[in-house]
């Protein structure tokens, strides 16, 4: 959904479905799922403007990663855990969040290389190579900002949704390895250094990680 859009549903919510008074005081548990992950959610509304809300996430999945001329394949995993103050200006559904969340999300790199490729400034062979390995991981802690919708579908039942940003900093590579032939040489260690420099340099826009989730949950 493009974010114009977006925003249009959601002011529309927020003027044409205001959630009930009698959600002040609804102890809520759901699923959540998105770009975080999918996961369990709890919330409670405190009054009709303030709500907390607290979810744990988690999925994985594969993307393969370009960096000068290796390809890696990146296993991407998602595991984090957040909480958000809720503030619902109209006392309605529609509501500006903030929080934080607990992350270790990690990409796992690996790349087999068939052909002689550049690490670094210096080109290898295959065998001299072996097999490329590493971790890259931005911060652990990561402030939070979203806006989005919740109400209620039918007495019990409620549907969420909301997209923002969690600013996770940089990423880093941990310690990327070979396994070939100068695994343990002086120079191709240092091209080692400077390819880990490369790739964080090509995910360096990923310092801000969009949220972008949709909620069902049920009021107790």
């Amino acid at each position: 959904m493009k974010t114009g859009w977006f925003l249009a549903a959601v002011a529309a919510a927020a003027f044409t479905a205001p959630v009930a008074a009698q959600d002040a005081g609804g102890f809520k548990l759901g699923v959540t799922g998105g770009t975080l992950g999918i996961g369990p959610e709890a919330s409670y509304r405190l009054s009709e403007n303030i709500g907390l809300r607290a979810n744990a996430t988690f999925l994985g999945f594969s993307r393969d990663v370009g960096s000068s001329d290796v390809d890696y394949n990146g296993k991407l995993k998602l595991n984090s855990f957040g909480a958000m103050l809720d503030v619902h200006p109209f006392g309605g559904g529609f509501r500006l969040s903030g929080g934080a969340r607990i992350s270790n999300n990690k990409v796992r790199l690996r790349a087999t290389p068939t052909t002689s490729a550049e690490i670094g400034d210096t080109t290898y062979t295959p065998a001299q190579i072996g097999t490329l390995s590493g971790n890259v991981k931005a911060n652990d802690f990561a402030p939070t900002l979203t806006l989005g919708w919740a109400g209620g579908l039918s007495p019990g039942f409620s549907v969420g949704i909301e997209a923002g940003a969690m600013f996770q900093g940089s990423p880093e590579i941990n310690a990327l390895r070979a396994t070939g032939t100068l695994a343990t040489n002086a120079a191709f260690q240092a091209s080692l250094e400077a390819e880990e420099r490369e790739i964080e340099d090509d995910i360096d826009n990923f310092k801000v990680y969009p949220v972008v989730q949709l909620s069902v949950g049920y009021r107790f």
